[in-house]
This record gives C-alpha cells, sequence and structure tokens, in this order.
C-alpha cells in the first residue's frame, strides 16, 4: 500500500468547515451579542454614571469580550479528536460560568446601580464578589482542562495546532493576571480604619483612583497605571495567536516561503512569544503607575526593543527557509 504525503511546498489549507460547534458556548455567545445590542441602547439612552463612567459601558463590554472568548473556544473544542465527551463538559461549565458572570454583571451594575468589583462594603456587595470570584475559577480550572487535552491532541496542520495550544496557555496565565487587582490601596486601608470594616478591595488603576480620566471605549486610565490592559491582552491571545495562524495559511496562497509547516510553525512561536512579550511589557509599566498613552522612555526603550526582537526572529526564520529551500532546489 503506498501512502500518499503532501508536497513540503504544497500551499496549505485551513481546517474543513466543522461539524458541530459546542451548543452551550454558542447559545451563550449568541445571548450575549443579543446583550450588545441592549447594551448599546443602554448606553445611548440611560445616563447614569458609576464611578465615573457611563453605568452601560461594563455589561457592554463584557458582553462583548466574552462572546468572542465564548464562540472561539466553541471552535477550538469542535477540532477536538480525543476526549470529546469531556471536552463538551468543560465547555459547558464554561458556557455556564460566563453566562453566571454576566448576570451578575447587568444585576449588580445595572439593576442595582452599585460597583461590581472589589466591593464588599454590604454583605449583599460580598456575596456577589465572592460568587463571582469562585465562577472565575471554575471557568479558568475548564480552560485549564481543555488546554491540556488540546496539548496531546492533533487538530489540524502543526502551525494551527500550536497556535491553539500557545493561545490557551497563554489566556490562561492572561486570566490569573486579573489577581493583581486585588491589593488594597493606601486610600481603602484608610477607609477600613474609618469606617471599622473593609468596604472596598483592590483596584485595576495604579497611582490614581478608580474612576479618573480614561479612553474612549475602554476607560482605561489615562492618568496612571492601569492593569486590566495587560489582563485584557492576555484573555483574547485566544484569539489572536490562532488569527496569527489562520493568517499565515492565507499569505502563503501568495507567498511560496510560508507553506511549509515549519515555516509556520516557527512563527507562530515567534509570534506567541512577543505577544507574551507586549502583555509583560504593558503590565510592568502599569504597575510603576505609568499610563499607556503616556510611556516614559524606558518604556519606549524597552518597546523598541521588543518590536526590534519580533521582526528580527521572522526576519531570521523566513531567510532560514529561503536558504534551505534553495539548497533543496535540483538545478535544471
Amino acid at each position: 500500500m503506498t501512502t500518499i504525503t503532501a508536497r513540503p511546498d504544497a500551499v496549505p489549507t485551513l481546517p474543513d468547515k466543522p461539524s458541530r460547534l459546542h451548543r452551550p458556548l454558542v447559545a451563550v455567545s449568541i445571548g450575549l451579542a443579543v446583550m450588545t445590542l441592549v447594551g448599546i441602547g443602554g448606553a445611548l439612552f440611560d445616563d447614569r454614571i458609576l464611578i465615573g463612567h457611563p453605568i452601560w459601558m461594563k455589561p457592554l463590554k463584557f458582553a462583548i469580550s466574552l462572546g468572542i472568548y465564548c464562540i472561539t473556544l466553541a471552535w477550538m473544542l469542535s477540532l477536538q479528536t480525543k476526549a470529546r465527551r469531556l471536552g463538551w463538559w468543560m465547555g459547558t461549565v464554561v458556557a455556564v460560568g460566563v453566562a453566571a458572570e454576566m448576570v451578575l454583571i447587568a444585576g449588580q451594575v445595572v439593576v442595582r446601580g452599585r460597583q461590581l468589583h472589589f466591593n464588599v462594603s454590604t454583605p449583599t456587595d460580598q456575596l456577589i464578589h465572592n460568587i463571582m470570584a469562585t465562577t472565575i475559577y471554575l471557568v479558568w480550572a475548564a480552560v485549564l482542562v481543555i488546554a491540556i487535552q488540546l496539548l496531546f491532541d492533533k487538530p489540524g496542520d502543526r502551525a494551527l495546532r500550536w497556535s491553539i495550544r500557545l493561545a490557551l496557555g497563554t489566556t490562561l496565565g492572561g486570566m490569573l493576571l486579573g489577581n493583581l487587582m486585588f491589593r488594597v490601596t493606601p486610600a481603602q486601608e484608610q477607609e477600613a480604619a474609618e469606617a471599622g470594616k473593609q468596604l472596598h478591595f483592590g483596584s485595576h488603576s495604579v497611582g490614581v483612583e478608580d474612576g479618573g480620566a480614561g479612553m474612549p471605549i475602554t476607560g482605561w486610565s489615562t492618568d496612571g497605571g492601569d492593569l486590566r490592559i495587560g489582563h485584557f491582552l492576555g484573555v483574547h491571545a485566544l484569539q489572536a495567536i490562532p488569527l496569527l495562524a489562520v493568517g499565515l495559511v492565507l499569505l502563503a496562497r501568495r507567498f511560496p516561503v510560508l507553506r511549509p509547516e515549519g515555516a509556520r510553525t516557527a512563527l507562530v512561536f515567534v509570534g506567541s512569544a512577543s505577544y507574551a512579550g507586549l502583555i509583560w511589557l504593558v503590565t510592568w509599566q502599569a504597575q510603576r503607575g505609568e499610563s499607556l498613552v503616556h510611556p516614559s522612555g524606558t518604556t519606549l526603550t524597552l518597546a523598541g526593543s521588543w518590536l526590534g526582537a519580533t521582526v528580527l526572529l521572522s526576519v531570521l526564520v523566513l531567510c532560514r527557509r529561503r536558504r534551505t529551500s534553495l539548497v533543496s532546489t535540483p538545478f535544471r
């Protein structure tokens, strides 16, 4: 029996259309899309303000972010070839956890008009805070199981497989970066001393109080550091890194140097390392109380080094592949 193998310079293709996406995750994504439309309407017609920002912005941003997260995870689970039942259950845990989280966000912020994160000032606020934290860790644990599964699975070609594995690993780390926000600030210590109990616990801003001047839509601080930036980038590595792999497949149709799996896989590793470096850079910048839009000379120097290293490594991968192709090509 003759085994037919793909030529190294064959044009790569994307995986076949999945037969079935994870239905609970898709259902939650659809629900969050509806919530996004409701949030846009609320932002246009409800002029209430909470901690310096329109009251609908938090549920709106979470609906968009979590909706994209869920549909991406549904796609990844559709590529599984092993232990699909376990993957289905873990995906369902994520779907239920995300749905519960959005109910708590909308209920606490829009309905009750109360601060969601870091708020333990009343028994109800503390209960909601604790349920949120427990739900997030359950979702994290379920994604960890999925990441371990796909570490030993082989969906798609090598570049796509590694992009999914690296994306899941990076998103798990990005989710954990949220823990940096749960540190009592000096103002909260003083507040607790005056009240005789802890009312608020943590902050996403560094060097300034939450609720100050912020960037449009994201609300990231323009006066001080903001730990949400690194957390956001880390969570959405789930889309960014696989999109790199898909983009390389599309570019390979025009540029033959990208057709071999080895070249695209190496570039996925370079891109993933670069993305992780970017997450570290913006997190380090925030921890120093420095706004993203007002970088210091030190930050700009490191950003330039990060960009230069990314470009250099990418060029080296492509040059090495081109030399290999020239050596292996017979003279005509």
